[in-house]
């Protein structure tokens, strides 16, 4: 085959990548005109477990079950001494394949039920070079049409889910009969004996407000959520992996570019049906937005640090210099944080994500006063009068002969 090759024109370069084969021996066999020895197939070796092939064959038929150690102990007492490997070897080429059974996919009509879960990840930011950050995934997927959404968080608190949901509803505008959930803890409390599931309230409320309801996905049952758990690893092998991101806000922007180019513009492989051509079909059946955005409001009394940032939610955010008491009250919203004095606006801010985060709004902090070099008086210019050398003469002439006095 090789001197073929070559008398076809071929460099040894080319000879070595089409057999597999190193260049230097390539090199070896053409300039001694050999060609590459052919190998006839080993002759398959006989097992030790061979003799009890009929009584394994029957054991496994009648409990397909049994376990290899099960089967290991029978036929060791039976006489079989070869090692345990060579039997499990063995029984992988005669055991008949288990009946898989049939999976039954559940499908939920158009609008009618949408799967959400968390998903964690890890990566260093370009802008924080050196520190390996955990961010986690939310993800939102139409049970009918598998349409798409999610956002990167650096937490899974009930306020991060919160403002989740209401940017996922606002982006398909509309929302579901029902939301599935994998038990989380932001989503279901706990359940009594009875099979009763308690959910969070302000959970509740945010939904029923959308028109919607909470379901938890049956335990152990992970499979019925399964069109939001398979697309997490879609997203680390087609999106994540080999990327960059300078910041949290980034890794979003990069994401929601990705979403819209490639998850949602896919042909997807179960519906067999474009992702964004089918929620266009599936978006008229959702329940419509409410009038307003959903609201929940925590008020709370924080005290003006000296800085001038008061903490909410392990966040700091600035107050106007020009506020005269230390203790403002604090209306903590979904989206944004309002500060008022004596019942006044004095200060509104979007919600910090993460903790330990800073927000000083440009306009609170009035420019310090320009410090001027101070100007020393300035006198009128004096004439200095120069006396003539005699004038210092006399005078000391005058003070030796007082002096002279003095001593007499």
């Amino acid at each position: 085959m090789i001197q073929e090759l070559k008398r076809q024109g071929l460099s040894i370069s080319a000879i070595a990548r089409q057999t597999g084969l190193d260049r230097k021996t390539v090199k070896k066999y053409l300039a001694n005109g050999l060609e590459t020895p052919a190998y006839a197939p080993r002759k398959p070796v006989a097992s030790a477990a061979e003799p009890y092939r009929t009584y394994l064959l029957e054991r496994m038929a009648s409990y397909p079950g049994l376990s290899s150690r099960r089967l290991h102990r029978e036929i060791r007492d039976m006489g079989y001494d070869g090692a345990y490997s060579s039997l499990t070897e063995y029984l992988r080429q005669i055991r008949p394949p288990l009946p898989r059974p049939y999976e039954r996919r559940f499908e939920t009509g158009a609008g009618v039920q949408a799967q959400v879960d968390f998903a964690e990840f890890q990566t260093v930011f370009t802008g924080e070079p050196g520190i390996v950050r955990k961010v986690w995934l939310f993800s939102m997927v139409l049970g009918h049409s598998r349409w798409l959404w999610g956002r990167f968080c650096p937490n899974q608190g009930l306020e991060t889910v919160m403002r989740c949901h209401i940017a996922a509803f606002e982006a398909m505008a509309g929302c579901c009969t029902e939301i599935l959930y994998d038990r989380m803890k932001t989503a279901v409390i706990g359940e009594d004996d009875a099979g009763v599931v308690t959910y969070n309230a302000s959970l509740v409320a945010l939904l029923a407000h959308y028109g919607s309801a909470p379901r938890a996905c049956q335990p152990y049952r992970a499979k019925t959520k399964g069109k939001v758990e398979r697309p997490f690893r879609y997203i680390r092998q087609d999106f994540f992996l080999g990327r960059s991101f300078h910041d949290l806000d980034d890794l979003n922007a990069q994401f929601d570019v990705w979403r819209a180019d490639i998850a949602n513009a896919r042909a997807h492989a179960t519906t067999g049906r474009i992702v964004q051509e089918h929620f266009a079909q599936e978006q008229p059946h959702l329940h419509p937005l409410p009038a307003l955005r959903y609201d929940a409001v925590l008020s709370v009394e924080r005290r003006i640090s000296r800085e001038g940032m008061v903490a909410v939610a392990g966040n700091y955010y600035s107050v106007p210099d020009t506020a005269r008491r230390r203790v403002v009250e604090i209306q903590h919203h979904t989206h944004e944080v309002l500060i008022f004095e004596e019942g006044k606006l004095i200060a509104r801010h979007p919600v910090l994500e993460g903790k330990n985060r800073k927000r000083i709004e440009p306009g609170h902090r009035k420019a310090p006063p320009v410090q001027h070099a101070e100007m020393l008086p300035t006198t009128p210019a004096v004439p200095i009068l120069q006396r003539p050398l005699a004038f210092y003469g006399a005078v000391g002439e005058r003070l030796a002969n007082i002096n002279a006095k003095g001593t007499a």
